[in-house]
């Protein structure tokens, strides 16, 4: 199996924005294995640290036009053109460092940074690359877009852009991932937009560090005060951009992509999709029980550990905080892509309360059943009390879901929960279980 990889030693990268238009210093460190990639917001108090994970991407309708990874309060944009070099040349443990909320946009495509960890080199490290081949295929369709995942031994990209301007009318080009290729044939692609989209962006506060250097703009006659770098950058750069994105997995993937006028809001739905088949496959229905309670946050593999439920009825997508015995606090992203939206009012889509109270349940759940004497066992309803909904929740809210034990024995827990959107508690209730050996 190929091993994981980290840098030896840290290299420094600055510049402005592309979206904010401020000033960063980025610091990129080794990290030691299993690692993965983590932002670490040094401007901060204590440093925060967000890991660059499909369960926190922001999304995409609340930062368009790039892809931000956040928790709670914290936030990184613009994390694309990094992921797509980190995964170009097959470094899988990173420490990224930043003094600002954005990555630096440098020339606008991920060459800066291909070149800078290339000359940083990569450090074999012992333990073997997490790999997930796909073994049905996946897909998703929005609007005129489409992106579907196929079965193949290797990463392979097939993609097709096609919008209604003279420059930017059909092009395709099919790209088999390899760290020997990714610098020459992907990494020099820049963002681009049309010249007709430049003022409806920065209305929308968007691009306050874009110039003509940084991003492609396409005028009627041609890319205006610039050259392109390929006949078909254009396409090359979305080939780029679904490389960058599929970072946000944890793991490698093989499988065959074929895309459609697809952007960043299709590439993680796709993204959440592939997770849901790699959790089937992998997990079963029945759990793998932990040796021991884990501690601080919980990624949706502890969380499977823990609990019993899978895809689709899994509502907890981390566990950000947890003190045993006493509080846990969860994050569920609500997404126009679950499911239950396809039937629950879809012209007016908003999440079943009912969910909301199961999603409450699970943390409640966690909390119960993560400690030495509760491994392996479930937790049942034994009564739900004191339910108030105080605000609908729709697509692209992100679920905060608070539970603190009230009174916790060896057979049976009590736990005040609520829920809340952008700091506003939408729900709340009290929740009684029963603890049963399985």
């Amino acid at each position: 199996m190929e091993p994981q990889h980290t840098i030896n030693r840290e290299i420094k990268l600055e510049g402005i924005g592309i979206h904010t238009g401020k000033a960063v210093k980025l610091t990129l460190k080794p990290a030691p294995i299993n690692y993965g990639v983590r932002f670490v917001r040094v401007d901060l108090e204590d440093k925060p640290c967000i890991i660059c994970d499909a369960s926190n991407v922001i999304d995409i309708s609340k930062r368009p036009r790039r892809t931000s990874v956040g928790t709670k309060d914290v936030e990184v944009h613009t994390v694309e053109h990094l992921l797509a070099s980190l995964t170009g040349l097959g470094i899988d443990n990173i420490i990224a460092e930043l003094d600002s909320e954005e990555l630096p946009g440098l020339d606008g495509s991920a060459l800066p940074f291909t070149e800078a960890l290339k000359a940083a080199g990569r450090k074999l490290q012992d333990s073997p690359k997490k790999v997930f081949a796909v073994k049905e295929p996946v897909w998703i369709e929005e609007k005129d877009s489409m992106l579907a995942i196929f079965p193949s031994e290797e990463l392979r990209i097939s993609y097709t852009l096609s919008y209604s301007h003279p420059l930017l009318k059909s092009q395709f080009l099919t790209y088999d991932l390899n760290s020997d290729s990714f610098e020459k044939e992907i990494a020099p692609s820049r963002t681009f937009c049309t010249e007709s989209e430049v003022q409806e962006l920065k209305s929308e506060g968007l691009g306050k560090g874009a110039n003509y250097n940084n991003t492609l703009v396409v005028g009627e006659n041609g890319v205006v005060n610039n050259k392109l770098r390929f006949e078909d950058e254009f396409v090359r750069h979305k080939i780029l951009d679904i490389i960058g994105d599929l970072n946000l997995l944890g793991f490698s993937i093989k499988g065959h992509i074929i895309g459609f006028r697809s952007g960043h809001s299709v590439n993680i739905k796709l993204i959440h999709k592939i997770r849901n088949q790699k959790d089937r496959q992998v997990e079963g229905a029945i759990p793998a029980v932990h040796a021991e309670p884990v501690c601080g946050e919980l990624d949706i593999k502890a969380i499977q550990r823990i609990l019993p439920h899978r895809y689709p009825f899994l509502f907890v997508d981390r566990i950000i905080e947890f003190v045993e015995d006493k509080r846990a606090v969860g994050i569920k992203n609500v997404t126009l892509n679950d499911y239950y939206f396809q039937g629950h009012f879809p012209g007016r889509p908003v999440m079943p309360g009912v969910l909301i109270v199961e999603a409450l349940a699970q943390v409640a759940g966690v909390l119960m059943l993560n400690k030495r004497e509760n491994l392996g066992k479930y937790a049942f309803f034994m009564s739900i009390d004191k339910v108030k909904f105080r605000k609908t929740v729709v697509p692209g809210d992100q679920l905060i879901l608070e539970a603190e034990v009230a009174r916790l024995r060896s057979k049976m827990g009590q736990v005040k929960t609520r829920a809340l959107v952008e700091g506003k508690v939408v729900a709340e209730a009290q929740l009684m279980f029963t603890l049963v050996e399985p």
